[in-house]
């Protein structure tokens, strides 16, 4: 699909979206008339008043992939009055893509739609929950690329390549805080993901703590058991030295002596870097996961999938890289915390530098 993803009727099929319901005139956020009666605010149609490149630049996708979004999540959002006061679905979902966008303080973004702080914040939870909802369709394993990944480092039958990023968090409470406050000393989620060739995420898990090793949380994740049972055929995770290594799991060799090691390293890095430049794209698109969240642990769970989810979506229909609209700190795109737990299993990747690399 062009990178565009625009159609000659995308505007006026926005515009309908746009008169689904009269919710969209009225704001029930507690403020009434003189006369009692309800006071309207008229919100702002940006799929009129803006050009395609304004409104991806501050929505992060165009206004087709809205309007495909937007169709999808319908039947998951919330539209009663008193649910979310008045707020058409299409206002919801750009309150919750504008909160992406800018990872700020809500009230920021609840005077953008002209909602309380309150309503913004359960439209972020509704929303983020319904695009989530779609983390099956869009975020699948799948053994297809290995001939995608051979073109980056000529390293063969690579599944894909994984890794763990920190998303800094405000410390949930006195209670439970000190189990998120990673080695680097600031609270936050350890998510692990793995990558395909395109930059697409194939697996998320956002639910450990930044204390959370990031051998724990793929031992202890459903990733493993397929990997174990052969579900992905004989094809490898590339991972760094945090992991272990395993049949179905290769690491860089910490030492290298020989040259065939080294070559096996260079193939490794080049390939695996796919997973770095996965987490750059995506959190540059997305600031909210670059900076810190001031949401409660389910909340950011959900944005944290959601935006994955979205990332895909991107990646899919050729969405050209937005530049980010705030500034992301330079160590919120750099935090890697390697902490090696040892080579365990290394016949397959001794047997694979020996019968490969040995004769590149």
């Amino acid at each position: 699909m062009a990178g565009t993803l625009m159609s000659s009727d995308s505007d006026s099929d926005l515009e309908v979206l746009e008169q689904l319901s009269d919710w969209d005139n009225e704001d029930t956020d507690g403020d009434e008339g003189p006369s009692g009666s309800r006071r309207s605010y008229c919100r702002i149609d940006y799929t009129q008043c803006l050009t395609d490149a304004e409104f991806t630049f501050r929505f992060r996708l165009n206004k087709a992939a809205v309007q495909l979004l937007l169709s999808e999540i319908m039947p998951h959002v919330k539209v009663t009055c008193n649910r979310n006061h008045g707020v058409a679905p299409l206002h919801q979902l750009l309150l919750t893509l504008r909160f992406y966008a800018l990872g700020t303080m809500l009230i920021s973004v609840a005077d953008f739609v002209g909602v309380s702080k309150s309503t913004a914040s359960r439209i972020v939870h509704d929303i983020s929950g319904a695009i989530a909802i779609l983390y099956n369709k869009y975020i699948v394993m799948h053994p297809n690329h290995v001939d995608k990944f051979f073109q980056y480092g000529q390293f063969p039958r690579v599944l894909g390549a994984i890794d763990c990023t920190h998303i800094r968090i405000q410390s949930p409470n006195h209670t439970i805080g000190e189990e998120f406050r990673n080695r680097k000393g600031y609270f936050s989620l350890n998510v692990q993901a793995v990558c395909d060739a395109d930059l697409k995420f194939m697996n998320v898990v956002a639910r450990w703590p930044g204390s959370a090793h990031d051998a724990t949380i793929f031992n202890n994740s459903v990733l493993r058991a397929q990997c174990e049972a052969g579900t992905f055929g004989n094809r490898w995770l590339l991972a760094d030295s945090a992991y272990p290594n395993r049949c179905y799991m290769l690491t860089p060799i910490l030492n290298p002596s020989a040259r065939n090691e080294q070559k096996y390293n260079d193939a490794h890095i080049a390939t695996r870097n796919l997973i770095e430049r996965t987490f750059g794209v995506w959190k540059r698109r997305f600031p909210v996961i670059s900076l810190s969240m001031r949401l409660s642990l389910e909340n950011i769970q959900k944005v944290i999938i959601a935006t994955a989810v979205l990332h895909n979506i991107c990646r899919i229909h050729n969405l050209q890289e937005t530049p980010a609209e705030v500034q992301i700190p330079f160590q919120a795109m750099d935090d890697d915390d390697l902490q090696t737990v040892g080579v365990q299993d290394s016949r397959d990747r001794t047997e694979l530098i020996e019968a490969y690399f040995s004769t590149m």
